[in-house]
């Protein structure tokens, strides 16, 4: 009988590629469990962090927007509004962050084995959605403690994470590979992740926010992929006579974040035979 010959290469096709990514899922899932339990490990609070970090936030944009500054609310609890804006917000932050970095990171296993280097920013967003997971309690405790019930229009707001999913997987596809050559994104990704919190409506609602927007800007402001995103996590909760939808803006924030996703895959796997020469 003739042993089987296995040869472990790159996949050259990109249905190879795919199924090479297929066959490498459970170790998707160690690097994820991994990088949970030492991202956590030998801190007080543990994976409570995950709630404690969007709940602080949440109480400072209350206390400033809500208490100090007075932006209109439309009768809904400020924190509420807040907290729908804050949760995926977060979960693109902390994706994007992570996702940036996963391969320099993972430098010494990347140079030493072959897998699909795609794993890594996978990994990384992965364990964004533990966190986000985790976090979605504090808006539950919210409404049940404001007595606020959702709108039936909360069965959407999967559709909204997956956007967001998607835009962090390409925008961290397309910078971690960057980053790879180019170490000043580590500086660059904090600072592009500062302005868009201030350029996106987490701090106001769709009423106060993106309906101020003169219409002949909408097309740009919508440009942002999670100003879609918000106000669609808004309108989700809330409900539409409330936290009204701006439909075009949608449709404009998920052709973005498709096109962020397509982008980032192709420029990934064009670049990624040289990952191992250069990092």
């Amino acid at each position: 009988m003739v042993p089987k010959r296995i040869i472990i290469e790159s996949g050259k096709e990109t249905s190879a590629y795919w199924r090479d990514l297929w066959s490498y899922r459970e170790l998707l899932y160690y690097l994820t469990l991994r990088d949970i339990l030492i991202r956590y490990k030998q801190t007080f609070l543990g994976i409570a962090w995950s709630a404690f970090r969007p709940l602080l936030t949440i109480f400072v944009f209350t206390i400033v927007f809500g208490r100090i500054a007075h932006l209109p609310d439309n009768g809904i609890p400020y924190s509420i509004m807040v907290c729908c804006a804050i949760l995926p917000w977060q979960f693109f932050s902390n994706a994007l962050t992570d996702a940036s970095n996963s391969l320099v990171n993972n430098s010494e296993i990347l140079t030493k084995v072959y897998f699909p280097r795609m794993i890594f920013p996978i990994s990384a967003i992965s364990i964004s959605l533990v966190d986000f997971a985790i976090s979605f309690g504090i808006l539950c405790l919210l409404m049940l403690f404001y007595g606020f019930v959702p709108a039936w229009t909360i069965v959407a707001l999967p559709l909204f994470l997956a956007i967001a999913f998607a835009t962090s997987l390409g925008a961290g596809f397309l910078i971690s590979a960057l980053n790879v050559r180019f170490r000043d994104f580590k500086f660059i990704v904090p600072f592009l992740l500062q302005l868009g919190l201030f350029i996106s409506p987490v701090g106001y609602n769709s009423n106060t926010g993106s309906s101020l927007v003169p219409e002949r800007w909408k097309v740009f402001y919508y440009l942002n992929p999670m100003a879609g995103v918000i106000d669609g996590f808004r309108w989700s909760v809330i409900g539409g006579s409330r936290a009204p939808l701006y439909l075009p803006g949608i449709y404009m924030s998920l052709t973005v974040s498709l096109l962020i996703l397509l982008l980032g895959i192709s420029f990934f796997r064009k670049v990624e035979k040289d990952f191992v020469d250069i990092i």
